[in-house]
């Protein structure tokens, strides 16, 4: 992102440093973020005392006042008013509409929740006006990675064996089954990534053939055929809504290149817990020396399947980490390979913008259906889509979903969006791609890694913790304090950028990372074992 700030003068300083009080007039670019010369508001990189007098940078002046002065304390990374607004009136962050006033506001007041709210938004849509060709770079000069290759063609980046509950019933059978195969014994098998049971709350009480069913089905078969999975088995009930036989239906193990034993065990078939987990934990034996045998190789990063994801997300989100990441994103695409974005309930209110990179515009009008789908959705369930943001994120400075949704789709960078897809479903376009998904994170990755992705980059400015398996999850934090804060679970510091260091230069940092963890390297986040709890399929529907 080119910030208004770039072109200034100003030394950049780090949102770590004090507070500025009362004293002489001092530069607006010296203290605060300002994104775009149309933009009603700056972000204040340090807190800001009431009675700070803030000059104002000549593009952003209006009717002659080159001057504000703060009325009340604005903390680091929320905004403060660069002119007066009236009530109603459209308030502007990123050049765009982030809400609308709820009462008039005073230059130099802090501007958040308690004076801006969302509104109806006229939006115009421009199906692909920004489509632009990607500079793909010869297949000999692109990059590397250390992945296996499968025989399906696909191309994993860790090696798995995973145990896969049909059904919430047969959940506790899948754990028991797991802690079988202890650390020691898994000593034995050192390419071996782990034994991992991925159970969830569902599989029953579920309509016949519906689509919660079918989204489900999706979603485990997905994972028993991901490429960082080299063998799996299903432990089912036997009575419940989501049959094991139809999910086998849908692997089609007849089919070329289908390379996996299919192993299942049904509880009421197979006498019970004692005798299934006995037998379970045969299965799985005989199949870890073959899964050890297995051997990382060269293979060229267009084979990377990138997810993106942002969690805690704060006012530095969209300033710092998430352009960061978009630049990692365009220059993958730009080495043949695929990003993933999804998070759809955090795209709305931005989505003017991505639908002007559409391929073409069936494709933008699949992602309108989608958005409108979720219209529906909420409003089905008492909700508005402005639930999101989360308190935390109010905390962190932002607003608005709209203000949001502008930050997070940085995150997809500048390439044409190439394809839009359900929730789990098989990712076969390269490029730039859309998932729908929720915004919540372990739903949302879920879906995204059952399509195919095969690492994971996660921004954070709140911080979060999360991980995922059996796919690796590379933690990037908006800003230094919470980088410090949380050292032993942040893999790379986007902060940086607001001490001068470039986008790119981060952005890069990110793709050496994403390549360095493809290649075995674990993240933060999988060095501590995380991951096996956040595996949460979406659930559509009543239960039954």
């Amino acid at each position: 992102m080119d910030m208004y700030n770039r072109s200034s003068s100003s030394q950049p300083l780090s949102v770590a440093h004090g507070a500025v009080a009362q004293g002489q007039p001092i530069d607006l670019l010296s203290v605060a973020v300002l994104l775009h010369v149309q933009d009603d508001v700056a972000i204040a990189r340090i807190p800001l005392n009431r009675g700070v007098k803030l000059r104002l940078p000549p593009a952003c002046r209006r009717d002659g006042v080159d001057m504000l002065e703060v009325t009340q304390r604005i903390q680091a990374g929320h905004k403060v008013a660069l002119h007066a607004l009236e009530q109603g009136e459209a308030v502007h962050r990123y050049g765009s509409v982030i809400g609308f006033a709820l009462q008039p506001i005073h230059a130099g007041e802090h501007v958040h929740t308690h004076n801006v709210a969302v509104g109806e938004l006229d939006q115009r849509y421009e199906y692909g006006v920004d489509v632009r060709p990607v500079a793909y770079l010869p297949s000999d000069q692109r990059r590397t990675f250390m992945g296996y290759q499968r025989p399906d063609g696909l191309v994993g980046t860790r090696n798995y064996v995973a145990i896969i509950s049909s059904v919430n019933c047969s959940a506790s059978a899948v754990r028991m089954i797991e802690r079988c195969f202890s650390p020691e014994l898994m000593r034995a098998y050192p390419n071996v990534d782990g034994v991992i049971g991925l159970t969830h709350k569902s599989g029953c009480g579920m309509q016949m053939g519906g689509e919660g069913v079918q989204q489900l089905q999706r979603v485990l078969t997905g994972m028993a055929l991901h490429p960082n999975v080299a063998a799996y088995l299903f432990v089912g009930l036997g009575c419940e809504v989501n049959q094991l036989q139809e999910m086998f239906e849908q692997i089609k193990f007849e089919e070329e290149g289908q390379w996996k034993t299919p192993l299942f065990l049904g509880l009421q078939e197979h006498h019970g817990i004692a005798y299934t987990v006995d037998e379970g934990a045969r299965l799985i034996g005989e199949a870890l020396p073959r899964v050890n045998m297995l051997r990382r190789e060269p293979i060229s990063i267009s084979e990377l399947t990138l997810a993106l994801q942002c969690g805690g997300s704060d006012s530095w989100s969209g300033i710092t980490a998430n352009p960061a990441l978009g630049y990692c994103v365009d220059e993958l695409v730009r080495q043949g390979g695929t990003a993933v974005l999804s998070e759809t309930p955090e795209i709305y209110g931005a989505e003017h913008m991505l639908l002007r990179r559409a391929r073409t515009r069936v494709i933008g009008e699949q992602f309108v259906e989608r958005l409108h789908w979720w219209e529906q959705y909420t409003a089905l369930n008492n909700m508005v889509m402005d639930n999101n943001p989360s308190p935390g994120n109010k905390q962190g400075g932002l607003t608005t979903i709209y203000e949001k949704s502008l930050g997070a789709i940085a995150k997809g960078g500048t390439t044409p969006i190439n394809a839009v897809y359900n929730y789990a479903e098989p990712i076969t376009e390269r490029g730039l791609v859309i998932m729908d998904t929720p915004g919540y994170d372990p739903v949302s990755v879920t879906g995204q890694v059952a399509g195919g992705a095969n690492v994971i980059a996660f921004t954070t400015g709140r911080g979060s913790m999360f991980g995922y398996k059996p796919v690796p999850s590379i933690k990037i934090a908006s800003n230094s304090s919470t980088y410090e804060n949380l050292i032993g679970d942040m893999d790379i510091n986007a902060g940086v950028v607001l001490d001068g260091v470039s986008i790119q230069e981060v952005g890069m940092q990110i793709l050496d990372e994403v390549i360095a963890v493809a290649s075995g390297k674990q993240s933060k986040s999988e060095a501590q074992g995380i991951g096996e709890e956040e595996f949460a399929p979406w659930i559509l529907g009543a239960t039954m």
